[in-house]
């Protein structure tokens, strides 16, 4: 829906510019105002000339002030969907079954173990080489559902943060990712461990019953989470 919608903004804004141009080519162009130029401008005529004039003026204008509006639609696409999702909550929602919008993958390690940190670091760098993330770092928060958001790479920390009570990375996965992604991060882990959740908006939820381990299961502190 994103790609139709840039696509026509993209051809709106083509229609512009060709607007603009054909406004400011056209008496350059027009045979029979070359050869009447001299002709229309007269005492008689050159008012009526400069009404039609400032009409033009005033299309061009619109016309350039539309591409500039067009021009942000982009970068209003991204404020939008850089905007944090909340749903919807209502008395019993996390109780339920709520939406899932997209998933973490977490890789837990030791960060006070040298031979650890390394391992873990070069496991990211092999991740992001296999799904092709070299240029996609999460501008997301990590609290952000962010429904449809392409799947990209979180920070790395190397000390506890957040809920998570040792040196941890993240990668944020789409629903339709989830199961190609967490296989081979299960299947690549070599001594590290790996917390998978969901992200309904339910976070305390969606990090201690709708989660999996894979390896020893770390502590999370949940106190770090807002009250629904």
């Amino acid at each position: 829906m994103q790609d139709v919608r840039r696509q026509c903004n993209l051809n709106l804004m083509c229609c512009s510019h060709g607007s603009l141009l054909l406004f400011f080519l056209f008496p350059l162009y027009n045979p029979f105002y070359q050869s009447h130029k001299n002709r229309l401008n007269t005492s008689v005529t050159r008012p009526y000339i400069s009404v039609i004039r400032a009409d033009m003026f005033s299309l061009v204008l619109f016309v350039s002030l539309q591409t500039i509006l067009l021009a942000h639609v982009h970068d209003f696409d991204r404020h939008l969907l850089n905007t944090v999702h909340k749903p919807t909550f209502y008395e019993g929602y996390c109780d339920g079954d709520p939406a899932v919008y997209s998933y973490h993958i977490h890789l837990l390690f030791w960060g006070n173990n040298k031979d650890h940190v390394n391992s873990a670091l070069e496991l990211r760098e092999q991740f992001i080489k296999k799904f092709n993330l070299q240029d996609k770092k999460c501008d997301i928060s990590p609290a952000d559902p962010a429904p449809g958001h392409d799947m990209c790479a979180f920070g790395v920390d190397l000390a506890p943060a957040g809920p998570f009570t040792t040196a941890q990375y993240a990668f944020f996965i789409p629903p339709d990712r989830l199961q190609e992604t967490s296989m081979w991060m299960l299947q690549h882990r070599g001594v590290h461990d790996v917390f998978i959740h969901p992200n309904s908006g339910c976070a305390v939820n969606d990090h201690t019953k709708w989660n999996t381990f894979a390896g020893d299961k770390w502590p999370v502190d949940v106190s770090v989470f807002p009250p629904l």
